[in-house]
């Protein structure tokens, strides 16, 4: 039986947003029990947003949460650092709209968490466990998720050269997402960064938080990893999963998605309670495979 955990004393952090370029001071507190992870704007007198598919905002580069209007802004890697770690309960306090990104990958989180510390908290631990097949659709790409055992993902990404084609695969025990995935940086094309910047993106990207990539290739290499680019979209992924508000049993599978077709499928699963049952973590009862589900993303 596993239970919940929180950590034991507060972690922070000051930073800049990858988007906004803003400066953010960040404050990880513990929690009690049965809190899930919950994001408070300190400049808005302590405005609560929480880390929940419903409080979802418009998804396009990065995963957002916005309600009554305030806005929580690049959420997805420290919602994955919590999940890799196995932080259950923590409060979030920003003093703006943006996490701050750091180096780009969720490494900083992780060594902040793991140095404030773990604590087991006295809550049994329940997790979604997928009986269901369920697939999202948008043209040639595709994401599901599958009965399973355990938490498990598999990613394949094709961008242009000189990324290509790549896939990684990985279960997601602590010990694997922080050598295997956490140290995996976001990344961006250089021919693509004025228009984003039109488009009010990528105002704090630098050498220092993100892997810039040329057509020679990254302009501040060398790679953590080989394969790098397709672990950091898993990282993505974990930290967006997050947003069903428990852990997943289950296997995702998933080709060429993002982070809406990441949400999508959060929200599939949310609204459809026929594709999953509440399980204790460490109930290992074979999953029963029923029918499948298949579902077309749409606008």
């Amino acid at each position: 039986m596993s239970f919940e955990q929180t950590i034991r004393s507060t972690a922070q952090c000051r930073g800049i947003g990858l988007h906004s370029g803003a400066p953010v001071n960040l404050l990880i507190h513990p929690a009690p029990a049965g809190t899930g992870i919950v994001f408070r704007r300190v400049d808005l007198d302590g405005f609560a947003v929480e880390a929940d598919i419903r409080n979802l905002a418009k998804v396009s580069y990065a995963t957002s949460l916005m309600k009554k209007g305030v806005l929580i802004s690049t959420t997805e890697h420290l919602l994955s650092a919590f999940m890799g770690t196995g932080i259950d309960n923590a409060i979030v306090e920003l003093d703006n709209l943006e996490l701050p990104i750091l180096d780009g990958s969720a490494q900083p989180f992780v060594d902040m968490l793991l140095a404030a510390g773990l604590k087991q908290q006295r809550r049994r631990r329940v997790c979604m466990r997928v009986v269901r097949k369920v697939e999202v659709r948008e043209g040639d790409k595709f994401i599901a998720i599958y009965p399973a055992d355990a938490y498990s993902v598999e990613y394949s990404i094709n961008f242009p050269a000189p990324i290509g084609r790549s896939a990684f695969e990985v279960e997601l025990s602590p010990a694997l997402y922080r050598s295997e995935i956490a140290p995996a940086r976001t990344f961006g094309f250089r021919k693509d960064e004025q228009a984003m910047r039109n488009m009010g993106l990528v105002r704090g990207a630098s050498l220092e938080n993100c892997i810039v990539m040329s057509a020679s290739g990254p302009e501040n290499g060398p790679l953590r990893f080989a394969d790098e680019f397709v672990r950091h979209k898993i990282l993505d992924l974990i930290g967006d999963l997050a947003l069903v508000g428990r852990r997943i049993i289950g296997r995702v599978v998933a080709d060429r998605a993002g982070h809406a077709m990441h949400t999508a499928l959060v929200q599939t699963l949310v609204r459809d309670h026929s594709v999953w049952e509440e399980t204790p973590e460490e109930d290992h009862r074979p999953a029963a495979i029923d029918a499948e589900a298949t579902y077309t993303l749409r606008g």
